[in-house]
Parts: structure tokens; sequence; C-alpha cells
């Protein structure tokens, strides 16, 4: 008896250990891993949306890796022949903006000094209100936010080398990870479906979930790119501004760049119009991006993603700002999935019979029962 109760504890003391092993390792995973969710997660949303597509190149192209390597290719091609046609004709746009500027600084000398003309300008627009700041040197104070401009123009560009090379770093682990979705994406599911202690029923369901909620996040997305295109484009053709159409289809593109957005558009070409002298256009431009443009996002997303998943507008709209907020911009995809799985799990239990436990603890009161009558 005392062998038994030892064996006993030892096993429960060989879980116990294995468990607490468990958590540290998949701790330590998930620190290793961390850099790479949001690749990751974009990589999973590629391959749910274009799967069908996958599907239909496997009976084509026998062998796994030759079918996955061409889906892939094809996903690669869709996503980088458009970026590719409207970075060429956004060069030719700014060089024709740049040729414009150096024809129009001609008088003054060039680019450099028609800048230092136009601060003088403001300068002098400034000394007709030198009574209400009359300690304040406006030159002097000029040329500091000149330097600390030139600071942060020197700091953001050695930003952008660095999150360049992030930015590629990250689109090869996105196209590497959706091959091997594509290529073993059935098994990986039936994996997941083998560790959880679920109904097929339930794990279908989980899993189809899932995999709306990010399709749906990926309809949010464009239908967010269309909305700032289509406003940007709207506002370039009333101001007056060169090739509107073009310039709708880069904001559209650039929304789906993290954090900045539609901004990396609209704020250039109000400073655009700085430069060439067109202020009240340029207040206009900052004016209609920042109180229009760029709250379509907190419109638009939710209600799409709430429209594809069959859950409240409002609920949506908690999980993209909290989603963002507890994991940084892959939030936007992780937010709406941990609502999905939650309510479906939570519809799960609604739907469980717990019978078997009341059954069990009525067993347990009986055999007691038995064992104090006799």
């Amino acid at each position: 008896m005392i062998n038994e109760v030892g064996e006993t504890a030892r096993k429960r003391a060989a879980v116990v250990c294995l468990l607490g092993l468990a958590a540290v390792m998949l701790y330590l995973c998930y620190l290793i891993a961390k850099p790479f969710l949001g690749p990751v997660m974009i990589a999973v949303m590629l391959a749910i949306v274009f799967y069908p597509l996958h599907a239909r190149m496997q009976p084509i192209f026998r062998l796994p890796s030759v079918a996955a390597t061409l889906s892939t290719v094809f996903v690669m091609v869709i996503v980088t022949i458009p970026i590719v046609v409207l970075g060429i004709s956004v060069s030719q746009e700014l060089h024709a903006v740049i040729q414009s500027l150096r024809e129009q600084s001609g008088p003054q000398g060039g680019l450099i000094p028609y800048l230092a003309q136009l601060g003088e300008t403001l300068l002098i627009r400034l000394r007709n209100y030198a009574n209400l700041l009359p300690n304040v040197d406006l030159h002097a104070a000029f040329l500091r936010s000149a330097e600390q401009a030139s600071s942060y123009l020197l700091s953001i560009g050695a930003s952008a080398v660095t999150n360049l090379l992030s930015f590629a770093l990250d689109t090869v682990v996105v196209f590497v990870c959706l091959f091997f979705f594509f290529r073993e994406g059935r098994s990986i599911r039936q994996g997941l479906s083998a560790m959880l202690p679920l109904s097929t029923d339930q794990t279908e369901r989980l899993f189809t979930g899932i995999s709306e909620t990010m399709i749906a996040n990926l309809y949010g997305g464009l239908a967010v790119g269309a909305a700032q295109g289509l406003l940007t484009g709207l506002s370039f053709w009333v101001l007056g501004m060169s090739a509107p159409i073009l310039w709708a289809l880069v904001t559209a593109l650039a929304s789906l760049v993290p954090v900045v957005g539609s901004a990396l558009v609209w704020v250039p070409a109000s400073i655009l119009l700085i430069l060439s002298g067109h202020w009240v256009k340029a207040i206009i431009l900052l004016a209609w991006g920042t109180a229009v443009v760029g709250q379509v996002d907190v419109v638009v997303r939710p209600y799409v993603v709430s429209a594809h998943v069959k859950v409240h507008t409002l609920l949506v709209f908690f999980a993209l700002l909290g989603g963002v907020e507890a994991f940084g911009i892959i939030g936007i995809i992780v937010g709406p999935v941990v609502l999905s799985v939650t309510l479906a799990v939570l519809d799960m239990l609604k739907g469980t019979d717990f019978s078997w436990q009341l059954t069990a603890e009525s067993g347990q009161r009986d055999s007691a029962n038995d064992k104090g009558t006799s």
C-alpha cells in the first residue's frame, strides 16, 4: 500500500515537473518567435485566402513541393507587380515635381536659395505681429527650427534604412512560411486538431471561425484602402493637383502600411504645396487628410469585419483597438481572431452537455455510501 502511494506521488510529481518545463519552454519559444509573429500571421492569412487556388493546382502538379512553389510564386507576382508598376509611376511623378520646383526656383539661384527665400518671407509676415512677441528673435528661432528639422530628417533616413532591411527580412519570412503552409497546411491542421481534446464538429467550427475572421480582416483592409484612395484622389482632383487617379492608387496601397498608412501620400503632398507657395491648398489637404482620410480605418474596417463574421460592430471595434494596444500592429489581425475564438468557445460551452459530471458525482456518492454501509 505504501509503495502504491509512493508511486502515485512520484507520477504526480513527474506530471507537475513536465507541465512546468513545458510552460517554460513554450514561453521561450514565444520569445524566439515574437519578432516574426507579424509575418507569420500575414502568411497564414494569405494561405487561407489563396488555398482554393492551391487546391486546384494540386491535381495538376502531383508533387506537393512543386504545387506549393508555383502557388507561392503566383501570390508573390500578384503582390509585387502592382507595387512595381505604381513605384515606377510614382518615381516619374516625383521627378516631374522636382523638375517643376527647380524651374520655379531658377530665378532665385536654385532650390536651397528658394527655400531660404520662403523662410525669409514667412519671417517678414511674422514680424507684423512682432509687438505680440517682443522678446523673441524670430530669425534665430527659424534657424534653430531648421537645424532641428535637418537632424530629424537625418534620423528618419537612418531609420528608413533599418526599416527597409527589416521589411526585406519580413518579406522573406512571409513567403517561406507561405510555401510550407501551402505544402503542409492539411497536415498542420490535422496535427492541431489531434492536440485539441474536442470533437470533430467543435474543431471544425473553431478553425472555420478563425479562417472567416482572417478573410474578413483582409476584406476590411482592402475596403479601407479603396475608401482612403478614393477620398485622397478626390481631394487631389478638387485642389487641381496632377495625376489624382495615380495618387489614389498609391494611397490605397499605402493604407496597408502599418501606423502611417495614407499619410505617406497626403503629408508629403501638403509639404510640396507649401514649397510651391499654395498655403491654402496645403492647409485644406492637411485638414482633409487628418479629419477624414485618416479616420476611415476606424469606421470602415470594423463595419466590414463585423458584416463578414456576424459579430457586433462595437465588439470588432474594441477588438481592433485593444488588439493593437496589446500586441502592436499585428493586433489588427490578432484582436478579431481572439474575439472570434472566444465567442466560438463560449458558444460550444453553451451547447455542451454536462450530465456526465452529474453522473460521475452521483456514482462517487453511491460508492461512498456502499462503503459506509459495509
